[in-house]
């Protein structure tokens, strides 16, 4: 929690008018030269580096206090030297979402926090999660329509929130979809034990050496990763057409599921349907937003999509409101079919249908499953390579991460580095490590893209006077500052008394954002309801579910944080600082915003509607 203050830096810097000049990007061939990775002047001696060394805070206050443009991120696109296609459309994002979402987490984690936490109010963590993950859709959904690039929240916080913030963001981003694609892949190989009568660790190499938890070595998620890496390298519309037909088989599965073990239930299994109490149900619902993770990286093929405005609202409202629904009528089949305490932790379901005699019935479900988990990957690898590759435009990253393959339009370079990453993480690491790990990261940056929201609405260079602007930074702290009280004494205490503050608190400065901070600019396509008060409750249930997970994961993301803080001062800050001074010379400051006055009205140049000055 010690980056809130850099949220708002950029707030407090004044900005400067950029003008319209434009220049050619200088293209860069992929090879695996020194300047394919660091060709920024900084490095192009040693001297230069020690001097950028030195200049370090100079460059980190630019930096912090730098904010990017909707039409800079989409300039940047050219540094991939070739287009990727727009071949999607809004069919191809529902079945991506619901494929992105549908996987490991339903099929493995209901048992697990069914049986470790919840029981059978399983179903309400379901809810709670599933409300938090709706609501970032919707701020996910106005950034993409208004800024269809491929770096999805990365890109929405670099224009916001600045480039300090955007690069932490950015690999919590990178861990997400590594350690997300990783527990998928292990549990692929669950299931696949399942389908041939195994249990799941007989398909898994023991190394005693190893620590615990790192030492069930598993080939099978390794063999699975490589396969879905060639698929996803090949094309974005065959990745879209084998994700129809695993998505078609995976939804007549969960239907069987659900009709086959409703016939089954027993309505004792719900006699305790609350064994663990509420803390049970939002530590369950922390762990379980795990389920929901990927919609996001359906916003990332916003750049290759037809129709962005209309494509990409009805593609990730419509598979996240299919998806919670399937996951509450799953998680309450389950646990009506057998007593929570006897639920698998590996292979729930299909060991559920076991138990009730209907033992042929777990092959079904195991395929289904399996299907599931292939489409999980297969969009993760197409979303976290666009993550990636965008990142690596801004040179946050080597740019050799950035190129885009001219024959197959797919960014071929960082889909095969992340899903190395992904199979070297899934070869050592178990389930339960990952899981938690990848819900703090995914928590952390939803919190980010609605905070980023806000300050869209709320604030512009040149239209939000000083005044506002000091309104809105001190409601944005009250908003976050109650927040995460509120989330430390969940965590801490099994008392009430500070509800009774930290919640006024947050009603009233939603409620002050509200009455006096006037809007600098209204969403022109498509634009969350009710602003500012979804984004601040979106903010508020992220954090709280922050304080629901265990300090041995916070424990592994601050390690992370730090080694991310260790590269970016080391390398990324002075890459990105040189790129940007580089094009300042030709925009002036392609990392600010522009205004132009006509007859007294303000009018951004970022796509959004005009606002009077307020």
């Amino acid at each position: 929690m010690f980056l809130f203050p850099f949220f708002l830096a950029p707030l407090f810097h004044e900005m400067r008018v950029a003008n319209d000049e434009r220049a050619g990007i200088r293209k860069r061939r992929c090879s695996c030269t020194k300047d394919d990775f660091l060709p920024e002047q900084s490095f192009q001696s040693w001297g230069n580096y020690v001097q950028a060394l030195k200049e370090t805070p100079s460059r980190l206050m630019d930096r912090v206090t730098s904010r990017s443009l909707d039409s800079a991120e989409l300039e940047v696109k050219a540094r991939s030297q070739h287009e990727m296609k727009k071949t999607l459309t809004w069919w191809d994002l529902i079945w991506f979402g619901m494929g992105a979402v549908i996987g490991a987490g339903i099929f493995v984690l209901t048992g697990l926090e069914a049986r470790n936490h919840a029981g059978p109010a399983v179903v309400l963590s379901y809810v709670v999660s599933g409300v938090s993950a709706m609501l970032s859709v919707f701020c996910y959904t106005e950034f993409a329509v208004e800024i269809p690039v491929a770096g999805g929240s990365f890109a929405y916080l670099r224009v916001e929130l600045g480039d300090f913030v955007a690069f932490i963001a950015a690999g919590n981003i990178l861990l997400e979809y590594v350690i997300g694609g990783a527990a998928v892949a292990r549990s692929w190989t669950s299931y696949f034990a399942t389908l041939c009568n195994h249990k799941p660790n007989d398909f898994r190499i023991y190394a005693h050496h190893l620590a615990q938890d790192y030492n069930h070595l598993d080939p099978i998620a390794v063999g699975v990763v490589i396969i879905i890496c060639i698929i996803a390298v090949v094309s974005t519309k065959g990745s879209s057409r084998l994700n129809y037909v695993a998505s078609i088989v995976h939804i007549v599965v969960i239907l069987f599921i659900m009709i086959a073990g409703l016939t089954k239930a027993d309505t004792k299994n719900y006699s305790d349907f609350s064994p663990f109490g509420p803390r049970g149900i939002f530590q369950a619902a922390a762990v379980l937003f795990f389920a929901y993770v990927g919609f996001d990286a359906v916003s990332t093929m916003a750049e290759e999509t037809k129709n962005p405005a209309r494509d990409i609202p009805i593609g990730l409202v419509g598979s996240m409101v299919i998806t919670t629904t399937v996951y509450c009528l799953l998680a309450v089949t389950l646990c009506l079919m057998q007593d929570y305490r006897n639920v698998d932790v590996d292979a729930p379901f299909s060991v559920a249908f076991q138990a009730v005699g209907w033992n042929w019935a777990k092959y079904i479900v195991a395929a289904g499953a399996l299907k599931g988990m292939t489409s999980v990957l297969l969009v993760g690898a197409v979303g976290q390579a666009r993550y990636l590759t965008h990142i690596a435009r801004t040179h946050m990253m080597p740019p050799w991460f950035a190129h885009v393959d001219q024959k197959t339009g797919t960014p071929v370079n960082a889909t095969v580095t992340m899903m190395a990453a992904t199979g070297i993480i899934a070869f050592f690491t178990e389930l339960d490590i990952l899981s938690n790990l990848l819900s703090i990261s995914t928590l952390f940056i939803f919190m980010l893209v609605a905070l980023a929201l806000l300050v869209r609405r709320y604030y512009l260079a040149g239209v939000t006077t000083s005044g506002n602007r000091t309104k809105l930074v001190v409601f944005l702290l009250l908003i976050l500052g109650s927040s995460i009280t509120t989330a430390i004494y969940w965590a801490l205490s099994d008392g009430w008394i500070l509800y009774c503050i930290t919640g006024p608190i947050w009603f009233l400065a939603t409620l002050g954002l509200r009455l006096f901070v006037p809007h600098a600019r209204e969403a022109k396509l498509w634009g969350v309801p009710l602003v500012p008060w979804l984004p601040s409750l979106s903010i508020a249930i992220n954090i709280f579910l922050l304080g629901s997970i265990d300090r041995a994961s916070f424990a592994r993301f601050g390690v992370w944080t730090g080694l991310l803080l260790v590269y970016y001062f080391l390398f990324g800050l002075h890459a990105s600082y040189d790129t940007a001074k580089e094009m300042e010379g030709r925009w002036r400051k392609i990392e600010e915003g522009t205004k132009s006055v006509d007859k007294g009205v303000a009018v951004n140049n970022q796509n959004s509607e005009p606002v009077a000055p307020a």
